[in-house]
């Protein structure tokens, strides 16, 4: 199977994971909403907007992913990849932002029963849609997780963990609703605690799914231990020495090397040329086919 095949299948794959996931995320939110309505829930209408952001980055992904995974072209000589780094970005940023405001609104509600104001008890049908979402999205996880590893797919992994990132709030959420439920109208104030809770592991998974896309989008090299890893590659080619300049980044999910290295200079151009092929060929058997690699020659001092 070709090169463009495998990156066709590939693509085939990510999108259908993602367009499940997508479907469930839709009917979930759905009626979690209209349960967090009906049911005078707080904590519920939080875990709604969040599988509302899940919807949406479901949406992003399917884009982004069509995009990264076309062919290098004149405008793009490095490939696409990075467009699904930046989709990655885009979910982590959606899923901050919607951690904030969930923060804000379970505040705001915790902040009225301290001035004495009291808060409508949340009925059993929005414990249900806890429940039934906690099922879900923890099946939609771990299906999610085991293809993106499977695919080596950021952008689906990263989907992986918001929905299991949802799964917990809505852990958070049914302890919040069945507390307040159990334990009477006094303790109606459980539920936002819920959201609030909600809203701190959703900011903290935001944080973790960004942070990485940052690195790669400024062009952070690659680990110490990686780096090692090209240079022993090339000093195990007794006619090389030296090598300097050595240059690493990531772009999606391949990587680019860019490395001096020192040959005899009586060495001649076809030899030299093929020793350089060779050492390329050998490092795409460690880091893959699709590795960027640029080699520059140099003679002894």
């Amino acid at each position: 199977m070709g090169n463009s095949e495998k990156l066709h299948k590939r693509e085939k794959e990510i999108l259908r994971v993602t367009g499940i996931g997508s479907i469930a995320n839709f009917l979930l939110l759905t009626f979690k909403f209209a349960a967090g309505f009906l049911g005078h829930s707080s904590a519920m209408i939080a875990d709604a907007v969040h599988s509302l952001s899940d919807f949406v980055t479901d949406i992003i992904v399917i884009v982004f992913v069509r995009i990264s995974g076309k062919p290098e072209d004149e405008s793009h000589r490095y490939g696409h990849g990075k467009y699904e780094t930046l989709a990655t970005a885009i979910i982590g940023i959606i899923l901050f932002v919607a951690g904030v405001g969930i923060l804000i609104d379970g505040a705001t509600s915790i902040a009225k029963v301290i001035d004495g104001q009291s808060l409508q008890m949340p009925a059993p049908l929005a414990l249900v849609a806890a429940a039934v979402s906690i099922v879900i999205k923890e099946v939609l996880y771990r299906y999610t997780a085991h293809k993106g590893k499977a695919l080596d797919s950021k952008a689906v992994i990263a989907n992986a963990w918001h929905h299991r990132s949802d799964a917990f709030s809505s852990i958070a959420t049914f302890t919040g609703i069945c507390a307040a439920i159990c334990l009477g109208e006094k303790w109606s104030v459980l539920d936002p605690i819920a959201a609030v809770a909600v809203s701190a592991m959703i900011i903290k998974t935001a944080i973790a799914l960004v942070t990485p896309c940052v690195d790669e989008l400024l062009e952070r090299s690659l680990p110490p231990e990686t780096e090692e890893k090209i240079c022993n590659i090339i000093l195990s080619f007794p006619m090389v020495a030296s090598p300097h300049h050595l240059r690493t980044r990531r772009i999606g999910n391949h990587i680019a090397i860019e490395v001096h290295i020192r040959m005899d200079g009586t060495t001649p151009l076809a030899e030299a040329h093929s020793v350089a092929c060779e050492i390329e060929k050998k490092i795409k058997e460690e880091f893959g086919s699709e590795t960027h690699i640029g080699i520059h020659l140099e003679p002894f001092k």
